[in-house]
């Protein structure tokens, strides 16, 4: 079935709304929990564009209602103002041979600015009057971000929300409706320490993190069915000098997998791993940085209704079929309490979370057609 013709020719018009809107986000920096210039832009472009009652909540979501009524089932699209990377300082931004180059342009910049592009459409043409739809620029997805916003927006919406769409990929044609949960800690170790010749003996905190670490590398991890289960330390730190017995030493460790049977008993197994150090009379300090959740069983039925919502609305606009794969967005959550949730792109780009990420600018034009069709469908 072809795309409407006239679905295609506002795409010609919003792609040139979402490139320009992509040079102004660019310009901002959003860390983590400090998304306030983005959310600020976000809020006014939202009322600058007809929308009534948007509002920036406690948690630097923006939230664009449509019927909100108080009451009435909820659709949410969302995608995250915050980037991967610290930087409080504009980064480099550069536009040459049809690629936007920038750090966080692709992950979540271009999508946020298609979806803020083509919500006009929804609000001017697809309002029926009493379905609700919550067009939201969110907070904090990335990294220790910990997915604050979205876990406020299901805290103040979550028994009204019925399906929830997530534009954050760098794909179009592959979705994610399976969540990867993950448990992140920072682990210290504390030792006597001493000098390195006159107190040897004494024990190092860093061969007894080193050991820890041998031991959560021996473990196997658990399986159920198809699930996949990891686990990594992704950074150790600590001492004093090359002759100083080192009194402290510490390391970020995560373990993550797509099945919450599997993700408790990795939990169990890491706790009882810092038990049996303590035992030894070794002081052990644990952090929980973050944890996203995993799903939980969801209707088939109707995850069925909103996978093939997005199956068809690909077809239509794109001609291309689809895949499916597990990956940790902002759809935890809602997958985490059994709501219907989907995750996918309406960008093609690369290099997400490296410094040299880059956008295809044309693709912005079937991001475009791909949420139109979507939209059109709600």
């Amino acid at each position: 079935m072809a795309m409407d013709k006239k679905l295609l020719e506002l795409a010609e018009i919003y792609q040139a709304d979402a490139a320009q809107i992509i040079r102004d986000l660019c310009k901002l920096p959003a860390p983590s929990h400090h998304e306030e210039l983005r959310a600020e832009y976000c809020r006014k472009w939202f009322v600058d564009n007809g929308f009534k009652g948007v509002f920036v909540d406690e948690a630097l979501n923006v939230i664009a209602p449509i019927n909100d009524n108080g009451s009435n089932d909820i659709t949410i699209v969302m995608a995250h103002t915050d980037t991967v990377f610290p930087d409080t300082e504009p980064m480099p931004f550069v536009e040459k041979d049809g690629f936007m180059h920038s750090p966080g342009v692709v992950d979540d910049t271009a999508n946020l600015s298609v979806l803020m592009a083509c919500s006009r459409y929804y609000l001017n043409n697809c309002d029926s009057g009493d379905k609700c739809v919550l067009f939201i620029a969110n907070s904090c997805e990335e990294g220790l971000g910990n997915l604050k916003g979205t876990r406020q927006i299901m805290k103040d919406y979550g028994k009204r929300v019925k399906e929830f769409i997530s534009f954050d990929s760098s794909c179009m044609n592959r979705y994610v409706n399976l969540a990867v949960g993950s448990h992140r800690y920072k682990v210290t170790v504390r030792t006597e320490g001493g000098h390195s010749f006159g107190a040897f003996g004494n024990r190092n905190a860093i061969h007894v993190l080193s050991s820890m670490i041998c031991s959560l590398y021996t473990v196997k991890v658990p399986q159920v069915g198809n699930s996949r289960t990891t686990y990594n330390v992704g950074g150790i730190s600590g001492g004093t000098s090359v002759n100083t017995i080192a009194q402290n030493a510490e390391m970020l460790y995560e373990y993550r997998s797509d099945n919450y049977e599997c993700l408790e008993k990795m939990r169990i197994m890491f706790n009882n791993t810092i038990e049996m150090y303590r035992s030894m009379g070794v002081t052990v300090e644990v952090e929980l940085l973050g944890e996203r959740p995993c799903g939980i069983p969801i209707d088939e039925e109707k995850m069925a209704v909103l996978r093939n919502r997005y199956l068809n609305a690909l077809k239509e606009a794109l001609g291309l079929e689809a895949f499916s794969g597990s990956s940790s967005t902002d759809c935890n959550i809602p997958l985490s309490m059994g709501i219907p949730a989907i995750c996918f792109g309406v960008v093609r780009g690369s290099g997400c979370h490296t410094r040299e990420e880059k956008l295809e600018v044309a693709s912005l034009y079937d991001g475009c057609k791909l949420a139109l069709q979507l939209f059109c469908n709600l």
